[in-house]
């Protein structure tokens, strides 16, 4: 039940709990209390009837910051989770002091997404948000990130009305199959929440034009921002080139990374390069594993470390360059001689130490200059024109007006509760 005075948790119980009477033998406790700053209910299944009741008991918890809703609806029909977690939402939208909203692994996708994205409209104690795996696809990644840019204006709104309204802080939403459509209306958010301090948006699918955008028009605003993991999407010398370009800006970043995203040759010496200027003196955490990087770029990246004074860890597996390589033996020395002063370890396959090195490869310098120049003759505009049609496409997908009007309708409803 409760695990301290202020957090009430149901955490990993595996309950399937239907109706307001399958829930009600659950929560006598989170009735009691009075002061409640948590709520852990992941990891069970919730009907209907229960997140009415759920929602009934929460929204009269004045106190409640975080709310961990996440792998909620495991086994639940597709047409049961709208009203579920409508009934939810609608209820918490008023706590003033809800700040953290966390929701992963429920799947929400398209046709379930409409009291989400009402929600997001319109909660303006927002500071935390955990979207992991929900299944959104393009479109409802599109929705979503609409949803938060219109957080935004109410934010600002309530400013200017003499509230305390906190800044949007993390945003977490990897694999959600993202891809290149929905990066127009992402950068716009993050251009808006421009005081974000983590983003993770991981294996979403996104190629370069997209991730090239996305950094472009939308994370080169987040001056504070202080962790950025875009790890397994596509970079290629396009992204790699808009990330150089837009890193030195980031002055408060503590952890990069850019695993498994196919910087390629040019892209890990621009990368490096652009972090040896010395502008991101407090990344501690850099993580470029399986990107195609060779010995050029770990030169590169050795010289970089200088300007990198509290940077710990290092993944470097899986790239194309030799065990023996003078770059990493550089790089050794310099973790070994920062690990005496308790500054950390160069790390190729996990968080602890120097281990095998046998996923590296090696490249000849002709098969590293075809494969950038193959890349380097797509002409930027047919570049841009492509990003621009997929933006375009996913926008225009047949449900959206359907969606759309749910979308209005669970709003209206919403502000009929506002306070």
């Amino acid at each position: 039940m409760a695990s301290s005075t202020k957090i009430f948790s149901l955490e990993g119980r595996g309950l399937k709990l239907d109706t307001a009477e399958d829930l009600e033998a659950h929560i006598t406790d989170l009735r009691a209390m009075d002061d409640i700053e948590e709520v852990r209910i992941l990891g069970n299944t919730l009907g209907v009837g229960a997140c009415k009741l759920l929602g009934e008991v929460l929204g009269t918890k004045k106190t409640l910051r975080v709310a961990n809703l996440a792998d909620i609806f495991t086994g639940r029909l597709l047409n049961e989770i709208p009203e579920a977690l409508s009934f939810l939402l609608t209820s918490i939208l008023n706590l003033p002091d809800l700040n953290t909203i966390n929701l992963n692994d429920n799947a929400f996708g398209l046709n379930t997404q409409a009291p989400l994205v009402a929600f997001l409209a319109a909660h303006v104690p927002l500071q935390h948000l955990y979207l992991n795996n929900n299944g959104l696809g393009p479109h409802a990644g599109i929705l979503i990130a609409d949803a938060l840019s219109e957080l935004h204006g109410k934010k600002e709104e309530a400013r200017k009305n003499g509230q305390q309204v906190p800044n949007l802080e993390t945003v977490i939403c990897g694999r959600n199959r993202l891809e290149n459509g929905s990066m127009a209306a992402w950068a716009k958010t993050f251009k808006l929440h421009n005081k974000i301090k983590e983003i993770k948006m991981v294996q979403n699918g996104i190629r370069q034009e997209g991730i090239s955008h996305l950094l472009s028009e939308g994370l080169r605003h987040t001056s504070q921002l202080e962790v950025l993991d875009l790890q397994d999407n596509t970079f290629t010398l396009l992204g790699a080139k808009a990330l150089a370009a837009v890193a030195p800006g980031w002055a408060e970043l503590i952890e990069l990374g850019i695993g498994d995203s196919l910087l390629g040759a040019k892209g890990g010496v621009l990368l490096a390069q652009s972090l040896g200027k010395g502008k991101n003196t407090k990344l501690k955490i850099l993580r470029l594993q399986y990107n195609e990087i060779t010995a050029s770029g770990v030169k590169a990246l050795a010289e970089a470390a200088e300007a990198l004074p509290v940077l710990k860890k290092l993944e470097l597996n899986g790239n194309k360059f030799t065990e023996d390589d003078e770059s990493i033996i550089a790089l050794q020395d310099l973790f070994e001689a920062r690990k005496e002063k308790q500054a950390g370890d160069i790390v190729f396959e996990d968080e602890w130490g120097l281990d095998s090195l046998s996923d590296l490869e090696e490249e000849s310098e002709a098969e590293e200059e075809e494969e950038e120049e193959e890349e380097e003759d797509v002409e930027p505009e047919e570049k841009a024109e492509k990003f621009i049609k997929e933006a375009k496409e996913a926008y225009s997908e047949p449900v959206a007006q359907q969606k759309d009007k749910e979308v209005d309708e669970l709003a209206a409803k919403l502000g009929k509760t506002a306070i």
